[in-house]
């Protein structure tokens, strides 16, 4: 039995197993993961100044988006809307979004909510660095 100052060697929940460690490096930036509780994840993305995230969606999580630092455009469903610092943004599960970086970077607290918080969840339909994958989602 180990030690009670040992660290807890249990696995993350079911939810949360494939939840990079620590920052990670992607075409329009990056993010890392901050918090994982039963249910949620928090990040911190950072998307590069005039660059953008794919136009995606989820089929297990939710999203709540809070505008950190810069200034941009959300884009969800069938709105287009200014994002500056404080900014709040929901994105429900399912619905199509996208973030884009004015001219200087653009940071965004995410939280997630759902039953898989996985960077398997993400359909994308449209990117600009060809990560387009078709799948029996967006066929």
């Amino acid at each position: 039995m180990p030690a009670a100052s040992e660290p807890s060697t249990d696995p993350l929940p079911a939810a949360t197993q494939h939840v990079p460690a620590g920052r990670s490096e992607r075409p329009w930036g990056w993010f890392e993961t901050l918090a994982i509780g039963e249910g949620y994840l928090v990040k911190r993305l950072c998307i590069l100044a005039g660059r953008r995230i794919s136009l995606q969606r989820h089929q297990h999580r939710c999203e709540h988006w809070i505008i950190a630092s810069g200034h941009g455009t959300v884009d969800c469903e069938d709105s287009s809307l200014q994002a500056s610092i404080g900014d709040s943004f929901t994105i429900p599960i399912g619905g199509l979004h996208r973030a884009t970086a004015g001219s200087e970077d653009l940071v965004i607290i995410e939280v997630q909510r759902g039953e898989l918080l996985s960077e398997e969840d993400i359909e994308r339909f449209d990117d600009d660095f060809g990560r387009v994958v078709k799948s029996h989602f967006n066929l």
